[in-house]
């Protein structure tokens, strides 16, 4: 147990989850170059960490796109959503301006905010996204990847059910104003 005057010192961690006396075994490790969990027309995805390897807490995803392309602007009303770019320039938003984000640049969306990505150059760019709490994002990456592949689109229909299937809810993009590139 965490002693007391710890827990009273003013520190806010969360509740104790992990009671026995003595630490587990119980990493997990990916080495480099394990080859993406999925491959798309113009996205690699990497299962870093997901739902059921974290028990729920987060989900931790490398997302290359190798062409262009990227969603729309949205929220989500159960996930947070960060992005820390490795290489490349990925335009992020942040609802209010898109900027040209390049290696070590980090954007994190709380529940309910406005954002999108996308890569504009078709220039090959990799970025870390993690949603948290963990989220079955992997199905949602799945079905886009297959659909792809299918070269059927989305019905106006079909793509609204498929997005708040995966929590993933329209937001308008307010008029075009100044962006940053830097």
């Amino acid at each position: 147990m965490m002693p007391n005057a710890a827990r009273s010192a003013g520190m806010t961690y969360p509740p104790i989850r992990y009671t026995a006396p003595t630490g587990a075994v119980s990493a997990t490790f990916r080495p480099a170059g394990t080859p993406p969990d999925l491959v798309g027309d113009r996205t690699e995805v990497g299962y870093l960490a997901t739902r059921l390897s974290t028990d729920g807490e987060f989900g931790l995803y490398h997302y290359a796109m190798t062409g262009p392309g990227g969603p729309d602007p949205h929220f989500h009303r159960t996930i947070s959503e960060s992005f820390y770019v490795l290489s490349g320039t990925v335009r992020l938003y942040d609802g209010a301006q898109w900027v040209d984000a390049t290696a070590g640049d980090f954007l994190h969306v709380p529940v309910g905010g406005i954002h999108a990505f996308r890569n504009d150059s078709g220039q090959p760019a990799a970025m870390l996204l993690l949603f948290a709490p963990g989220a079955p994002r992997e199905r949602y990456f799945e079905e886009l990847a297959e659909r792809a592949r299918s070269g059927r689109p989305f019905s106006n229909e079909e793509r609204i059910e498929f997005l708040h299937r995966h929590d993933q809810y329209e937001a308008a993009e307010p008029s075009a104003g100044p962006s940053s590139s830097r």
